[in-house]
């Protein structure tokens, strides 16, 4: 889940690089008389760029509550955020950087749904136990780098997180109208208080408001630039959803986010309920696990209040759109989508897609990544021409620590590509009408595309000759397949497949040398460990998938049952991906039922026959 797990990405605990703030007051006071001077003369920022003069160890520390236009606990009383404040010393006005989070405050213990075995029991273990920290935190590296720059940057609780009122709703409008809320207060729209309940203007900004954040928090950048929300310049949205749909279904199927059997919005609303009195919300989670629908999983009212594609038309903020190719977590489909989608809007933008999966670029590339976000933000929060702008759109990480760049993606010289299957091959015609396999819901999909050439009951795999060249796919890949079901598993899963030895990402790990890339004070030194990737020699890797509930061939929204031995036309989308094929290697498609790690898993032993002369894949190459 975008919540629970241990995340490389800088979010709910930014990992080791989360550290607890000074108290507010003791910071403030302790340093205000010997940096006034210092303060006053502070020079503008230049057109080379915001430079960091700016003392960071007399910033200033705030905490204020900013006043919703939303409800969602019901008490009577508009919803209140919890934000902190960091921000330079100075008369003159500057921009903020902000960042959202419904993870400040720690997270709740929450077990998943168990009914992802169809045939055994589906109740919820309701057994939560609160941990929700009391101290204020500063995360990561952006008040360390970008404060001295001249810039406030902002810490928001997510309504029904942390020091926030409201209820947690995963994705819901009131969390979207939440953090608008505190762009809008950043613009003297909406009003904020602090401890005592005065009013507290943010008289120091300017109004332009960069939203920044991996996972949960990168959504919720996503949601509020759907809003239209003036003020709000750029986000920079990290492995983030564009549609919870997708995230927790797939094609009218119920499918869970990778290593996370069971998990659903109302396990991860419950997970991050770590306001005081959450038991104020016990309603609104009951809603949720109706709502949600675990039975049908078909596109309903409920995921179209979190689908923010259909407001996308909306968004007047740029985009720095960044996703971690090997992300099975928040899957690379999200960011396809929003980009494809960005792009029809004509949204200014630029995407970096890297090798690694759940985490920030800044774990993996990180003076590039710095240089590049700082230009960002100077850019579009400074309105300095940095020239980033008139760059190559892309960067992607063809393979461990190989970046090529392009002037747009998917790549411009990219072009459909469509293959017939055959005899167990991929471009060829077939010789036999029907091919069938077995459902088994014991094996992974991992063990299924194994043995590309063997035979397996369990699977059916087609695969091209030997490559010639070197051939990249960059886009999303698209599977027809004409097949008949009878048993008790209702999916579909395609699997694309490169076959052939190589060195394939395999992980990042944590080293004992650390970079300290901007000024501290004591608890927070501006210091972070260096990070590298794991690489591994494997015979295959499977680079993308995709899933379908064949009662829902007709429309997401709507299921419609089959008839058992009917053939049917079914038509579905695997994730987005940029991935290199090498010389001599297979491409290959696996056609399995049920997917272990990710689909529900239906009684085994559903018989799938598949008519190979009327499929195909469809991938854009280069």
């Amino acid at each position: 889940m975008i919540g629970r797990r241990p995340p490389t990405i800088d979010s709910r605990r930014y990992g080791d690089a989360m550290r607890l703030a000074r108290l507010l007051a003791a910071t403030v006071s302790a340093v205000v008389a010997a940096t006034a001077a210092t303060a006053a003369t502070a020079a503008p920022p230049d057109t080379e760029g915001t430079q960091p003069i700016y003392d960071y160890a007399s910033a200033i520390r705030e905490q204020v509550w900013v006043q919703t236009s939303v409800d969602s606990d019901a008490d009577g009383a508009p919803d209140r955020v919890a934000v902190r404040v960091i921000r330079p010393r100075t008369d003159r006005k500057i921009p903020v950087i902000f960042q959202p989070s419904p993870y400040y405050a720690g997270l709740n213990d929450v077990p998943n749904h168990d009914d992802i075995d169809r045939d055994g029991a589906h109740a919820l273990r309701a057994d939560v136990s609160a941990n929700r920290a009391d101290t204020i935190t500063f995360a990561g590296y952006l008040d360390n780098y970008f404060v001295p720059r001249g810039y406030a940057v902002a810490f928001a609780d997510s309504l029904g997180a942390g020091g926030s009122t409201g209820c947690p709703t995963s994705g819901g409008r009131n969390e979207t109208l939440g953090m608008k809320a505190v762009v809008d207060w950043l613009n003297g729209r909406a009003k904020a208080f602090d401890s005592a309940g005065a009013p507290v203007e943010a008289r120091w900004s300017t109004g332009r408001t960069g939203m920044i954040g991996g996972s949960y928090n990168g959504t919720l950048a996503n949601a509020v630039a759907t809003t239209g929300v003036r003020g709000l310049e750029t986000i920079v949205p990290t492995a983030a959803i564009s549609s919870w749909y997708d995230y927790y279904r797939a094609n009218g199927g119920v499918v869970a986010p990778g290593g996370f059997q069971g998990e659903d919005t109302d396990v991860l609303a419950k997970a991050v309920l770590t306001r005081q009195n959450p038991e104020v919300c016990a309603g609104v989670m009951a809603a949720l696990e109706r709502d949600q629908d675990r039975e049908t999983g078909d596109y309903s009212r409920f995921w179209a209040e979190r689908d923010y594609l259909r407001d996308v038309h909306k968004v007047r903020a740029s985009v720095l759109l960044v996703h971690g190719l090997h992300d099975f977590n928040v899957r690379t489909g999200q960011a396809g989508q929003w980009w494809d989608a960005l792009a029809a809007n004509r949204v200014p933008r630029k995407i970096w897609l890297h090798q690694a999966g759940h985490t920030d670029p800044f774990n993996i590339r990180r003076e590039q990544w710095l240089n590049t976000l700082h230009r960002w933000f100077d850019q579009w929060l400074y309105k300095i021409d940095t020239g980033i702008m008139r760059e190559p759109i892309a960067d992607v990480e063809v393979a461990p620590n190989q970046w090529q760049t392009a002037r747009n993606w998917p790549l411009p010289d990219s072009r459909p590509v469509v293959l017939r299957l055959g005899d167990g091959t991929l471009g060829a015609k077939p010789s036999v009408t029907r091919q069938t396999f077995i459902d088994n819901t014991a094996r992974t999909a991992e063990d299924l595309a194994a043995n590309e050439t063997a035979t397996d009951p369990n699977r059916l795999a087609y695969l091209t000759a030997p490559l010639t060249k070197q051939t990249r796919l960059s886009g999303t890949p698209e599977v027809t397949v004409r097949a008949d079901l009878t048993g008790d598993s209702p999916y579909l899963t395609a699997l694309l497949v490169d076959y052939g030895t190589a060195e394939r990402f395999a992980g990042v790990r944590t080293l004992p040398v650390q970079d300290c890339i901007g000024p501290g004070i004591e608890g927070d030194p501006g210091c972070f460990n260096r990070r590298e990737y794991i690489t591994a020699t494997t015979p295959y890797e499977i680079v993308t998938r995709g899933w379908i509930d064949v009662r829902n061939r007709l429309s997401p929204a709507h299921t419609t049952p089959i008839r058992p031995g009917k053939a049917y036309t079914f038509r579905w989308n695997l994730q987005t991906t940029d991935h290199v094929f090498a010389p001599g290697h297979r491409i290959g498609l696996v056609l399995i039922s049920t997917d272990r790690d990710h689909t529900l898993r239906y009684p085994t032993g559903t018989v799938v026959g598949v008519q190979p002369a009327a499929s195909h894949l469809k991938l854009r190459l280069s």
